[in-house]
């Protein structure tokens, strides 16, 4: 009796991880609370072969409310399925930067690698043009001051100028990580034709002279030793090989093929790179920073992060010390040493548009809706002066607060 009580028991958790499974596939946030009320345990489930958790399934379809729900109950953050992927790497496959930013808050491994090919987060945020997703990623590697990427250029040319609390050496490291073969994130930006994920990787010293390798794992179609220019050659944009091409890249590299990136070009019939890739410019443009290294995430990270630790000292009443509220122009309402960080740096971080344009300083009170158009679909969540439970109140507290600078 008490085998057969056993192997019941084991089917009808393995029915509750399915059903949970699904709810967390289809956004059902209902039934997953109610399964999670009912075992928590049930958080920890994998499907059988793949082994996918729920945490794997919400994170890919953008389910963020279902996985805040599931690292609450106790789930493991860093989990891997068959292929070696967490949750973290299938967010930032898919682009769900709402996913991500909440797995960063709860310190997900941004460093953990796939069985596949050994890429990481950025690597398949690279790989997929989501440039949201890199700046998360790099959060915590990226301090909150004005002129970032100017000193960060300096300190390139051996500059003494320095920057507190930087590590310089980390944030090259993880940036510059490769995968099997020697690819990295610059790599699949540019062959893919991720312009703005370039200039995003490039403001933060990504090399252009990395050469890939030939390690017997993948097919190398560009050949071994190939540079990120090699790599937008083969993709055909002509921003990115632009944008290489100002940052140092060298026309004449040959790979082991010996092709250099305009004989790259030419195989594959890239007939519109032909001028660009024939002779250096005769002077090069002046960039503007990428418009995601304006955003002070190291600060609101850090804040968010406090927040959420204290949510249990908020009361039902709105008394959040942070409230944002997006149907109309919105404040951010600071109290305490903590919150007046965030605002001294948004006053002090230079602000660009969507274009590039220079805007000058972060204002104190802005237009929320008016800078993030396409994002309709938060109003369904946001921040209002009404009472909310605490879970939901930490939960949209820490979106929110995020939320202003994505």
């Amino acid at each position: 009796m008490g085998f057969l009580n056993l192997v019941g028991n084991s089917f009808g958790c393995s029915a509750s991880g399915e059903r949970l499974v699904s709810a967390a596939r289809d956004g059902d946030f209902q039934e997953a609370k109610a399964l999670l009320d009912y075992n928590p345990r049930l958080a920890r489930y994998s499907t059988f072969g793949v082994r996918n958790s729920p945490l794997h399934y919400s994170a890919a379809q953008g389910h963020h409310e279902i996985v805040s729900l599931l690292l609450e109950s106790g789930v493991d953050i860093n989990l891997k399925n068959y292929r070696g992927q967490t949750a973290l790497m299938q967010a930032c496959q898919y682009g769900h930067w709402e996913v991500v930013q909440i797995l960063i808050l709860f310190k997900a491994n941004i460093h953990r690698a796939d069985y596949l090919n050994g890429g990481t987060a950025l690597h398949l945020a690279a790989l997929n043009g989501h440039s949201s997703c890199i700046r998360l990623l790099l959060a915590d590697y990226i301090p909150s001051i004005p002129n970032f990427c100017s000193i960060l250029r300096k300190k390139s040319k051996n500059d003494d100028e320095s920057v507190s609390e930087f590590d310089e050496g980390a944030l090259h490291e993880v940036i510059s990580r490769a995968a099997d073969g020697g690819v990295t994130a610059l790599h699949m930006a540019a062959l893919n034709g991720h312009a703005g994920t370039v200039h995003l990787l490039l403001d933060l010293r990504a090399s252009v002279s990395d050469k890939t390798v030939e390690d017997g794992t993948m097919i190398d179609l560009i050949g071994s030793g190939s540079t990120p220019l090699h790599y937008a050659a083969c993709g055909g944009n002509a921003q990115c090989c632009q944008l290489l091409i100002v940052n140092g890249a060298s026309l004449t590299t040959e790979n082991t093929n010996g092709w250099t990136p305009l004989m790259v070009a030419r195989s594959w019939h890239r007939d519109c790179l032909e001028d660009i890739l024939s002779q250096q410019p005769r002077r090069s443009p002046k960039l503007n920073p990428s418009p995601y290294l304006c955003l002070p995430l190291m600060s609101i990270v850090e804040i968010a992060r406090l927040c959420g630790l204290r949510s249990n000292d908020l009361s039902s009443t709105c008394l959040d010390p942070c409230v944002v509220c997006l149907e109309r122009k919105c404040t951010v309402a600071a109290e305490g040493m903590l919150f007046s960080r965030v605002l001294h740096s948004l006053r002090s971080i230079s602000m660009l548009d969507k274009h590039n344009v220079h805007r000058g300083p972060w204002p104190a009170r802005f237009d929320c809706l008016s800078l993030m158009p396409a994002r309709h679909n938060f109003l369904r969540q946001t921040c209002r002066h009404n009472a909310y439970n605490q879970r939901d109140r930490k939960n949209e507290l820490i979106i929110a607060l995020l939320y202003l600078f994505i």
